[in-house]
């Protein structure tokens, strides 16, 4: 149909407002699983270091005859292990001239950027927490670097063949991570590969209530024939399907599936939270910084570390596919 001559249209308009939502839509998830379940605590020193210690096995042939003079028994001392603390920061800089212009879903840029960064930040500890990064110990011109979970587990492990090892640390059964697992072949996760570890975790003396999987591993371990019911009621009407796993009931009590964005495709990680914790050197705080031109400058820090109370509380199925 023809337009009429003369006939105004907004494509040839200039004095048309923009319509600009002032609702800023964000998709990147902050949910951060591990580190939302563990302890807390406090570290005094760039290197924190604990103790950790194990029962003699049980002796079912222990006796004395009477009147006998008891001899003295074997005591080992405990083990000392520890782990480097992390500076973690993020950092805005915003010019004044942004800061005075009228922007569309927030009333201040800087403002706005950095309430963005300290989630940015939460995600960055979840993800370095949950890796098989080793520690490293700071210099004057090196970053101290804190050993992820992965980097930790070296007793009730089960990995791929060929090159598939252990973490190693600094000394030989003392000292701070310092060097990660080794990958080994990948293969598919199976409820065979799950329980084996979750039996030897619990022969260890652990009691473990979570199994950190990525999403990948996550649909897998909803075929494990072992999850809770799936069935769920709902009064009068249809009984819904309940499709996922949250909930394995196993030989050894329940252990809950919980996927994780930022974990590893090639892992799953069971654990008990109070065997970890983030021990904190220097509380997460922000600071302005010093202001040497026309912007303004603020950073988000913390310093702390992660803490494993003792490995053989957790597991690890990994060089999963």
């Amino acid at each position: 149909m023809a337009v009429p001559a003369n006939t105004i249209q907004t494509m040839t308009r200039v004095g048309n407002r923009e319509d600009l939502s002032d609702i800023i839509y964000n998709i990147s998830p902050t949910e951060t699983p591990f580190v939302s379940s563990i302890q807390r605590g406090k570290a005094n020193a760039v290197y924190h270091e604990w103790q950790t210690d194990t029962l003699a096995d049980a002796d079912d042939d222990n006796k004395a005859i009477q009147g006998q003079d008891l001899d003295n028994q074997s005591a080992p001392p405990t083990s000392r292990v520890g782990n480097y603390s992390q500076i973690m920061y993020k950092v805005v800089g915003t010019s004044s001239t942004q800061r005075a212009v009228r922007s569309a879903g927030r009333s201040d840029e800087h403002a706005y950027q950095m309430a963005k960064k300290g989630k940015e930040l939460k995600r960055d500890i979840e993800k370095r927490f949950l890796s098989n990064k080793p520690a490293v110990p700071p210099t004057s011109s090196v970053a101290g670097e804190a050993a992820g979970a992965l980097a930790w587990l070296r007793t009730n492990t089960s990995r791929g063949s060929g090159a598939g090892a252990d973490p190693t640390l600094s000394g030989s059964t003392q000292g701070y991570p310092n060097a990660g697992a080794t990958n080994g072949t990948q293969r598919a996760f199976t409820e065979t590969l799950f329980k084996g570890v979750l039996q030897d975790v619990w022969t260890a003396g652990g009691d473990p209530s979570i199994c950190l999987l990525s999403a990948k591993q996550k649909v897998v371990a909803s075929t494990f024939s072992g999850i809770a019911q799936q069935r769920r009621e709902t009064g009068n009407r249809r009984a819904t399907i309940v499709g996922a796993a949250d909930i394995y009931v196993s030989d050894f009590g329940e252990v809950r599936f919980v996927a994780d964005r930022f974990f590893s495709d090639r892992d799953a990680f069971i654990y008990d939270p109070e065997y970890w914790s983030i021990a904190t050197l220097d509380p997460m705080q922000r600071v302005r910084l010093a202001k040497t031109g026309l912007a303004d400058r603020d950073a988000i820090w913390v310093e702390h570390t992660l803490r494993c109370n003792n490995e053989a509380a957790s597991g690890v199925v990994a060089d999963l596919s």
